[in-house]
């Protein structure tokens, strides 16, 4: 892929990452009483506009858009199954969240600065608004710790 398309295809890949997840999350959650889940809600939301304006900029650009793998699906699912039946507690799914999240920051971060040079102003623009939505996000699910 060219250069200038890695940043965007890193937030494309995390979003989809991220959403699944999330979705896995929300479905082990169901019947659950966490207060975190409306937040969580609002997560979900975002990594699915932030997945769609990244997939139609590469598809536009006749990019080949991937998603993450099915190991990385079927690794995501087992892990979220297994912190959700030892510990469901708000401050629990709080951290995991925030341990996902902080790995897909750092991708974006390296890429941004490995790319800085040949980035165009729109796709740095959305990479720098998603890294900005991750940090906010941290922020915000600190309170539930």
């Amino acid at each position: 892929m060219e250069e200038k398309f890695e940043v965007l295809e890193q937030v494309h890949h995390d979003a989809c990452m991220a959403a699944y997840t999330i979705e896995k999350l929300m479905e082990k959650l169901k019947d659950k009483d966490n207060k975190i889940k409306a937040y969580i809600e609002e997560i979900l939301k975002e990594y699915q506009e932030f997945e769609e304006e990244s997939r139609k900029i590469l598809e536009e650009n006749n990019k080949q858009v991937s998603t993450p793998s099915m190991m990385a699906k079927m690794g995501s699912t087992m892990g979220i199954t297994k912190e959700v039946n030892k510990d469901n507690s708000d401050s629990s799914m709080a951290d995991m969240l925030i341990q996902g999240i902080s790995m897909g920051s750092l991708e974006i971060e390296k890429k941004l600065k490995q790319y800085e040079e040949e980035l165009d102003k729109e796709h740095k623009s959305i990479a720098k608004k998603f890294l900005k939505f991750q940090e906010k996000t941290i922020d915000h699910l600190k309170k539930y710790l």
